[in-house]
Protein backbone atom coordinates (compact mmCIF):
# COMPACT_ATOMS: atom_id res chain seq x y z
CA UNK A 1 0.00 0.00 0.00
CA UNK A 2 1.07 3.14 -1.12
CA UNK A 3 1.16 5.91 1.17
CA UNK A 4 1.61 9.13 -1.18
CA UNK A 5 -0.21 11.06 -3.95
CA UNK A 6 0.86 13.05 -7.09
CA UNK A 7 -1.27 16.11 -8.62
CA UNK A 8 0.22 18.57 -11.40
CA UNK A 9 3.95 17.42 -10.24
CA UNK A 10 3.57 17.94 -6.34
CA UNK A 11 3.78 14.41 -4.79
CA UNK A 12 2.26 14.73 -0.84
CA UNK A 13 2.66 11.89 1.95
CA UNK A 14 -0.71 10.90 3.23
CA UNK A 15 -0.66 9.45 7.08
CA UNK A 16 -3.58 8.69 9.19
CA UNK A 17 -4.33 10.52 12.49
CA UNK A 18 -6.40 8.20 14.58
CA UNK A 19 -7.28 10.44 17.30
CA UNK A 20 -9.19 12.90 14.92
CA UNK A 21 -10.15 10.17 12.50
CA UNK A 22 -8.90 11.97 9.19
CA UNK A 23 -6.52 11.42 6.51
CA UNK A 24 -3.56 14.50 6.58
CA UNK A 25 -1.09 14.80 3.80
CA UNK A 26 1.54 17.30 3.04
CA UNK A 27 3.17 18.16 -0.10
CA UNK A 28 6.76 16.77 -0.29
CA UNK A 29 10.33 18.59 -1.28
CA UNK A 30 9.04 22.36 -0.87
CA UNK A 31 10.07 25.35 1.55
CA UNK A 32 6.81 26.50 1.49
CA UNK A 33 4.10 24.18 3.32
CA UNK A 34 0.89 22.62 1.85
CA UNK A 35 -1.13 20.68 3.66
CA UNK A 36 -4.46 19.24 3.49
CA UNK A 37 -6.90 16.38 4.86
CA UNK A 38 -10.07 14.40 4.55
CA UNK A 39 -12.39 11.89 6.50
CA UNK A 40 -12.38 9.43 3.16
CA UNK A 41 -9.72 8.81 0.52
CA UNK A 42 -11.92 10.97 -1.98
CA UNK A 43 -12.14 14.00 0.27
CA UNK A 44 -8.74 13.72 1.10
CA UNK A 45 -7.86 13.47 -2.78
CA UNK A 46 -10.33 16.32 -3.55
CA UNK A 47 -8.82 18.87 -0.67
CA UNK A 48 -5.11 17.90 -1.86
CA UNK A 49 -6.34 19.17 -5.98
CA UNK A 50 -7.67 22.53 -3.99
CA UNK A 51 -4.96 22.71 -2.36
CA UNK A 52 -2.39 22.37 -4.93
CA UNK A 53 -4.75 24.54 -6.92
CA UNK A 54 -5.08 27.49 -4.83
CA UNK A 55 -1.40 27.27 -3.86
CA UNK A 56 -0.73 27.93 -7.85
CA UNK A 57 -3.49 30.83 -7.67
CA UNK A 58 -1.81 32.48 -5.33
CA UNK A 59 1.59 32.40 -6.94
CA UNK A 60 -0.26 33.95 -10.04
CA UNK A 61 -1.81 36.35 -8.14
CA UNK A 62 1.21 37.71 -6.16
CA UNK A 63 4.03 37.36 -9.17
CA UNK A 64 5.69 34.32 -7.09
CA UNK A 65 7.06 31.80 -9.13
CA UNK A 66 5.71 28.15 -7.98
CA UNK A 67 7.94 26.18 -6.26
CA UNK A 68 8.99 22.78 -8.15
CA UNK A 69 9.94 19.93 -5.72
CA UNK A 70 12.85 18.97 -7.90
CA UNK A 71 14.40 21.20 -10.48
CA UNK A 72 16.07 17.25 -12.30
CA UNK A 73 19.36 18.59 -11.52
CA UNK A 74 21.01 16.25 -8.67
CA UNK A 75 25.08 16.90 -7.38
CA UNK A 76 26.28 13.86 -5.15
CA UNK A 77 29.52 13.39 -3.51
CA UNK A 78 30.63 10.19 -3.73
CA UNK A 79 33.57 8.06 -3.02
CA UNK A 80 35.99 7.56 -6.16
CA UNK A 81 35.24 3.65 -5.84
CA UNK A 82 31.81 4.03 -6.28
CA UNK A 83 32.30 6.55 -9.14
CA UNK A 84 34.43 4.10 -11.11
CA UNK A 85 31.93 1.34 -10.50
CA UNK A 86 28.95 3.78 -11.67
CA UNK A 87 30.84 4.80 -14.87
CA UNK A 88 31.38 0.85 -15.74
CA UNK A 89 28.14 -0.19 -14.94
CA UNK A 90 26.83 2.45 -17.15
CA UNK A 91 28.98 2.09 -20.06
CA UNK A 92 28.54 -1.82 -19.68
CA UNK A 93 24.42 -0.98 -20.03
CA UNK A 94 25.00 1.40 -23.05
CA UNK A 95 23.98 4.21 -21.17
CA UNK A 96 26.12 7.79 -20.25
CA UNK A 97 25.99 8.15 -16.31
CA UNK A 98 23.25 10.04 -16.12
CA UNK A 99 20.84 7.57 -17.90
CA UNK A 100 21.81 5.00 -16.14
CA UNK A 101 21.72 6.85 -12.68
CA UNK A 102 18.10 8.25 -13.87
CA UNK A 103 17.11 4.17 -14.35
CA UNK A 104 18.46 3.39 -11.00
CA UNK A 105 17.09 6.12 -9.03
CA UNK A 106 14.21 5.61 -10.16
CA UNK A 107 13.67 2.04 -9.77
CA UNK A 108 14.98 2.37 -6.30
CA UNK A 109 12.24 5.18 -5.37
CA UNK A 110 9.31 3.35 -6.40
CA UNK A 111 10.16 0.42 -4.65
Amino acid sequence: MTNSMTYKGYSARVEFDPHDNIFIGRVLGMADSISFHGDTVANLAQDFHQAVDHYLADCAKTNRNPQKPASGKLMLRIRPEVHAAVSIAASAAGKSINQWADQVLDEAAHV
